[in-house]
């Protein structure tokens, strides 16, 4: 049965839907997904399909949950309110401990702190709350030598930079998030999920992996002591499945500033359109300087914890050295690990947010991520 897609596109867009029904009708029955797009603050695609499903809908989006972060924390260092070349500690002076002293922002943004994550690992009631993170962390010896290398903090970042602009400004990131980008907008992204919203909310569906999948998943596992298994808490007795965490209403209520946001496709390339193009009147959110800082590269190479090769700006993937090579130089956003991805492409003005329900095989961006951004892509130069 050819699930129905729903929404609309531009004109000139119209390619982009044929390939999101292409997308679709290669995957499962239960698909559900959403895709949007913005070029230079006009929404040009609006797409979506299936069952319990609208442009509303809100999907757990993991680490496209940093994207949104560290859009705060650019904020506040183009208000001035933080330095980047200043020491953590500066800060937050309980984070000196341990050889700590040194780790600037701009390296904790870069994913270059070594501090991802805990020796004697978190609960997910513990990783669902930033500030416990926090202080647990504060304590914790790097796990390399910060700054000689670089690996993804993947579900502590968030609780770092969080606890610097805790301390820096008196208020929390969600709080500032919520004031500043999310309630302004009117986006559906959310760092802190409130209670009247919970029935937009489709949780999470587990990886369904066919046997040939299964087969590769199998045959590189990750020891249970090893760094990346330290990053994704997977040292610890009794872990819970990645799927679980977004399905807990306290990672929603409290949006966990690493991993806990929840979005729709229309959030995620909302926010991104807010930050560097004018949206309904309002922005950009950032200052040029801000953007070109945001998108500069900072650590390229082999990712300690993804043990390939990776890149990322301040708080943000490289989205075209990591993802689409043909997005132009200085593409910043972030992908989850449900299969979600947002990101600008400053230089076209393209802005894209994808959502979908099932976390898709094998984690992180969902392969046809390529498909549907080279097609979004292609219509946005063609405007000129």
């Amino acid at each position: 049965m050819t699930q129905e897609i729903h929404g609309t596109v531009a004109e000139g867009f119209e390619a982009v839907r044929e390939e999101f029904a292409s997308v679709v009708a290669a995957e499962r029955p239960d698909y559900a997904g959403q895709l949007s797009a913005y070029v230079r603050g006009r929404r040009v695609v609006d797409l979506w399909t299936g069952a319990d499903t609208d442009g509303d809908t809100l999907f757990g989006v993991f680490s496209s949950t940093k994207g949104a972060a560290h859009l705060v924390v650019a904020l506040l260092v183009q208000d001035g309110t933080l330095d980047l070349d200043r020491e953590v500690a500066h800060y937050w002076p309980e984070f000196a401990a341990e050889g700590k002293g040194a780790v600037t922002l701009r390296e904790l943004l870069a994913h270059r702190a070594g501090v991802v994550g805990a020796d004697a690992g978190f609960t997910v009631e513990e990783l669902a709350d930033d500030r416990v993170v926090a202080e647990r962390l504060a304590t914790q010896r790097p796990f390399w030598r910060p700054g000689s290398a670089f690996g993804y903090h993947a579900l502590v970042i968030g609780a770092l930079t969080g606890e610097v602009v805790r301390r820096a400004t008196g208020r929390t990131l969600q709080e500032l998030y919520e004031e500043r980008i999310r309630a302004p907008y009117g986006l559906g992204f959310y760092l802190g999920l409130p209670e009247s919203e919970e029935h937009r909310y489709l949780p999470v569906l587990p990886m369904a992996p066919t046997p040939p999948e299964q087969a590769l998943l199998d045959a590189t596992p990750r020891g249970p002591h090893t760094l990346s298994s330290i990053a994704f808490n997977e040292h610890v007795p009794g872990a819970v499945p990645l799927v679980d965490f977004p399905n807990s209403r306290a990672v929603r209520a409290l949006g966990s500033a690493s991993a806990g946001g929840v979005a729709s496709a229309r959030g995620l390339a909302g926010m991104y359109a807010a930050a560097i193009s004018q949206v309904d009147g309002r922005g950009p959110l950032l200052k040029p300087d801000a953007v070109g800082e945001v998108g500069q590269i900072h650590s390229v190479g082999y990712d300690l914890i993804a043990r390939a090769h990776k890149s990322y700006g301040l708080g943000f993937q490289a989205t075209a050295d990591m993802w689409h090579p043909f997005l132009g130089a200085g593409a910043f956003g972030h992908s989850g690990a449900g299969g979600s991805q947002g990101f600008a492409d400053p230089r076209s003005g393209l802005a894209y947010g994808y959502t979908r329900r099932r976390i898709a095989f094998p984690g992180g961006a969902a392969p046809e991520n390529q498909r549907l951004v080279r097609v979004v892509h292609k219509g946005a130069l063609a405007l000129g």
